[in-house]
């Protein structure tokens, strides 16, 4: 692999050098995974349960095993053989079976959720003045079953979104998020607050020892740390304040780690928070900051009064809010900040009065978010892959596994390839003619374009970034898992192309790695090489 990658770096360069362009280089190696266009599920329920599971392990057990009121990870750990039953169904609820079935359908990324206390088999402290605190023998054995799905995933190349499921206190009113008690009252005490902190440092400082002590290390394996899921804090001001803080201990446990911020359903308001605090960064040992979030369309009175079919009209109406607002923070967090826009949450639940009983009513409004997230998002999440067969009826809405086999959603997702990559001299020559045939298209295109719109302007750095985007969307396509039938592409291409320009003295900025006046032709002309580029992929090898 190691020569492999060589070889494709050296092809870079060359058809840079034969096109007559200087090139700052791309993000490293070990980076390249977390630029990835992620197509995935949330293994939801593996770790933090919900009432589903209470059914699902009291049926196994032929036994009331939990404390009232049996909806939350704590009562759990109250009940009658806590441990053993846990450890059970960690065991079992995700096989090689699961992990084989999700590389067929061409998922390339799982979405793992976890609580704070499943962290204690590496780190008891982390346990310290919480509610979990009497129960280190119940939950010690998790920390072992993560890194094995992280292994695991490894071996299937696939990445992994570690979620913060559930924080000291918990962050949110629902049980998911730890414990059934309410109010919740993490950002309500300052004690839990540091406590989160805690967490997460240890969190981050476990998993990058253990993914930098395998042979080889594969830290690119975890593409980022979600700081919280699904905040509610009583203000805005509270959560910005404690992501700042967050984000430090993040990154001090490991440098250049992907950073997933969870938006209270305000993506706007927090992609202006991302961009006037500049967290993302440009520079290769800060990592990416992504904004997630999540979108269902059937737990609001206004969900459940809509059709299907207008649920679905809405999210393809181009002049309607959901794209409206994709749009805009798709280029705040990309083309402006650097980072990147994912909906690591949804599924095609929808409530029975919605439903009009239409064929295809359904499969239509899983294309449309498909649509809709390819467009604007470096990745998504569906939500989740299954429901135990044989406890629960199929449920096509929540469980990728039911909707594939019913056709709701479809059975093979990204692209994928009919033969291994070609790195012979013809196929190099042929792709260097077609990306001198479509540059010179686009530049064209491009020149015309803004000839309407008088200016000072610079055209070459359009043609420059149309090379790049070329040839490193090749570079994916051929060196990113070359012996899978699933193809890698570039998912956060804004970000990526801003590594690229960053360092070109008075060029794309002043100098300082910041984006100058120049570069938005520069951002322009690589995202539409890189569409070039998956075209002709698609045309030779799919």
């Amino acid at each position: 692999m190691k020569k492999f990658f060589k070889s494709i770096k050296s092809e870079i360069t060359e058809s840079l050098e034969r096109t007559g362009e200087g090139a700052t280089g791309p993000p490293p190696r070990n980076q390249w995974l977390q630029f990835r266009k992620h197509r995935g599920v949330n293994l939801g329920v593996s770790f933090p349960c919900s009432v589903d599971i209470f059914v699902l392990i009291e049926v196994r057990s032929s036994q009331k095993v939990h404390a009232h009121p049996a909806a939350s990870d704590l009562d759990v750990a109250k009940g009658t053989n806590a441990k053993q039953l846990l450890e059970k169904h960690w065991d079992t609820w995700i096989t090689q079976r699961e992990w084989n079935w999700m590389a067929s359908v061409g998922v390339n990324s799982v979405r793992l959720p976890i609580g704070y206390y499943h962290v204690c088999g590496a780190d008891r402290s982390i346990l310290n003045d919480t509610d979990f605190f009497p129960y280190y023998s119940v939950y010690e054995g998790a920390w072992r079953r993560i890194t094995q799905a992280i292994l695991t995933a490894s071996r299937m190349n696939m990445t992994v979104l570690i979620d913060l499921h559930a924080a000291p206190g918990k962050q949110n009113a629902d049980p998911h998020s730890g414990t059934s008690n309410s109010p919740h009252n993490f950002f309500n005490d300052p004690h839990n607050l540091r406590r989160g902190l805690y967490a997460l440092s240890s969190l981050t400082r476990n998993l990058y020892s253990f993914l930098s002590a395998q042979s080889p290390p594969i830290t690119g394996t975890v593409i980022g740390i979600e700081l919280v899921n699904e905040p509610a804090p009583p203000t805005d001001k509270v959560l910005m304040d404690w992501y700042l803080k967050a984000i430090d201990e993040v990154r001090d446990a490991w440098p250049g780690v992907t950073i997933y911020l969870g938006e209270w359903w305000k993506p706007s308001l927090y992609a202006d928070f991302v961009l006037r605090e500049g967290v993302a960064g440009e520079g290769d040992e800060r990592g990416l900051v992504v904004l997630d979030h999540h979108l269902y369309r059937c737990f609001t009175a206004q969900d459940i009064r809509t059709s299907v079919q207008d649920h679905t009209r809405a999210l393809i109406d181009t002049n309607g809010g959901t794209q409206k607002t994709f749009s805009s923070v798709a280029e705040k967090m990309g083309r402006e900040a650097g980072g990147g826009f994912v909906v690591a949450e949804w599924s095609c639940g929808l409530n029975s009065s919605s439903l009009r009983n239409i064929p295809g009513e359904r499969r239509a409004f899983v294309d449309a978010q498909l649509s809709l997230y390819e467009q604007y998002c470096g990745g998504w999440w569906f939500w989740t892959l299954k429901k135990e067969e044989g406890v629960y009826p199929r449920d096509v809405g929540w469980s990728l596994k039911d909707a594939v086999e019913a056709g709701v959603f479809p059975n093979s997702i990204g692209m994928k390839r009919k033969r291994k990559p070609d790195t012979s001299v013809k196929e190099r020559t042929r792709r260097q003619q077609v990306l001198e045939k479509k540059r010179s298209e686009a530049l064209g295109a491009h020149e015309t374009y803004w000839s309407r719109f008088p200016g000072q302007y610079q055209h070459h750095r359009f043609s420059t970034g149309f090379a790049h985007g070329w040839t490193d969307s090749y570079s994916f396509f051929d060196s990113l898992n070359p012996d899978s039938a699933s193809v890698s592409e570039i998912g956060f291409k804004e970000a990526w192309a801003r590594r690229r320009a960053r360092g070109t003295e008075n060029e794309y900025g002043e100098g300082s790695g910041k984006a100058g006046r120049w570069w938005w032709e520069f951002e322009h002309g690589f995202v539409q090489g890189c569409e070039a580029a998956r075209i002709d992929f698609a045309s030779v090898y799919s």
